[in-house]
């Protein structure tokens, strides 16, 4: 792998469906996945990015959630 390429290159490339998965929330994903791998998988080095995409996450929850109260 060139150094100009990301490390989560080939990991979103199988992955891709789970990352689509995540929708918005893919990029910060893919920060995380950068993060663990430069930190040897140190989870406590990735708080930031583990957090962000939990936050993405639930706010992507909430619009689901609206959007499925004003269908009824």
């Amino acid at each position: 792998m060139d150094p100009q390429t990301p490390h989560h290159k080939n990991d979103a490339d199988e992955e891709d469906d789970n990352v689509k998965q995540l929708q918005q929330c893919s990029s910060i994903y893919l920060l995380l996945q950068d993060c663990l791998v430069n930190s040897n998988r140190n989870w406590k080095a990735c708080q930031k990015e583990v957090q962000d995409l939990k936050a993405c996450n639930e706010r992507r929850q909430q619009l689901v959630e609206r959007n499925k109260d004003g269908k009824n």
